[in-house]
């Protein structure tokens, strides 16, 4: 491409191309394309058209070619595009939302967006902004358990009533056992968090033992109270509950929570029960262990304590676990349930059959 062009500007062009560059209110792309005819009328190199007009050098090559093929009129007319690709019509996006929610074709779990692509005949960006305009997310899927207790609505009442309205002069526990929990210890150290970068740690560990954290939540200040066994039969836990007996002030009533584990429920534990006049259990669904409260209690524990967590001994484990259950209880904070019966049976039924 020649670097010095001299386009032919007449002098009726040369006043018009100079009126367009001294109007304020021509837009500035107009007087950028006047003022690079104007200087390469006067023989200017490329280079400084250019630098003048604050363009490249390809920009002044195209409009001093526009110029001499359309003169003025070409400069103030953008050139036309080739038109692009028509909108998908409404057809097309209920096929694909249609589709999304029907079975996949042969033995595919879900539909996936090059499979949609494909059978839709559209690009997958367009399955994709289909998908997020209608919401769909094919990918995930929402598990669910729904209690087969006949007496669900009772024992649920029951337990509710306990939490928002517990009874005077008496003790509300919420009593469970996390079993299972491995001292873990990891096979190198880990990096600490830094600007930019996650902290670290080794996928690989060594196995240390298991110890099982039998826990008792007062639903009325928040405390807990704490003890780490070796295992979680019922001799376990019976010592767990002459633990709790010894703990709990004389003359007043205990209530329990728990869950339907065999060991709550074993002859001895039973007998033992008998011989405690001022002790009530109260047993959650089946399969409704969300009502007991100290689950959250053993959820906060895994996430601050025990997930990241190295641990050379089941010694250390442990020691781990009572500290926690010590700071906790430094500020202790009354658990609150905040759903009544009604709402959450109302809240279970679109997914389930009626309880009732």
């Amino acid at each position: 491409m020649a670097q010095i062009v001299c386009p032919l500007v007449s002098v009726e062009d040369r006043t018009r191309l100079e009126a367009i560059v001294a109007d304020r209110n021509r837009a500035q792309k107009h007087v950028a394309r006047a003022r690079i005819i104007l200087a390469s009328a006067e023989r200017w190199p490329v280079a400084a058209v250019a630098k003048r007009a604050a363009v490249g050098r390809p920009a002044v090559w195209r409009w001093q070619r526009r110029f001499a093929e359309a003169g003025i009129e070409g400069l103030l007319r953008d050139a036309t595009r080739k038109p692009g690709k028509a909108p998908l019509g409404d057809a097309v996006v209920r096929q694909v939302v249609t589709l999304t929610c029907a079975e996949p074709p042969g033995e595919a779990t879900h539909w996936t967006g090059r499979a949609m692509a494909k059978t839709a005949g559209i690009s997958l960006r367009s399955v994709q902004r289909i998908w997020h305009a209608h919401d769909l997310q094919p990918h995930r899927i929402r598990t669910f358990k729904r209690s087969t207790d006949p007496e669900f609505a009772a024992k649920l009442e029951d337990i509710v009533g306990l939490y928002v309205d517990p009874p005077k002069h008496a003790v509300v526990l919420s009593v469970d056992e996390k079993s299972q929990i491995q001292a873990l210890d990891r096979t190198q150290p880990g990096l600490p968090l830094k600007p930019g970068k996650a902290g670290t740690l080794t996928h690989d560990y060594l196995r240390n033992g298991i110890t099982t954290l039998f826990a008792a939540l007062n639903v009325l200040d928040g405390t807990v109270l704490g003890r780490c066994m070796q295992r979680h039969r019922h001799q376990e836990f019976l010592r767990f509950l002459n633990a709790i007996e010894g703990a709990v002030p004389a003359g007043k009533v205990v209530h329990v929570i728990l869950d339907n584990y065999a060991a709550h429920k074993h002859p001895k534990v039973l007998r033992w029960l008998a011989r405690h006049p001022r002790w009530v259990f109260h047993f959650t669904p089946t399969s409704a262990s969300w009502l007991n409260a100290v689950e959250t209690f053993f959820s906060a524990l895994t996430r601050r304590r025990l997930k990241r967590g190295s641990f050379p001994s089941i010694v250390d484990l442990q020691a781990a676990i009572n500290r926690y259950i010590a700071e906790h209880n430094a500020d202790p904070k009354p658990f609150t349930w905040t759903k009544t019966p009604t709402q959450i049976i109302t809240k279970l039924n679109p997914l389930n059959a009626p309880l009732h």
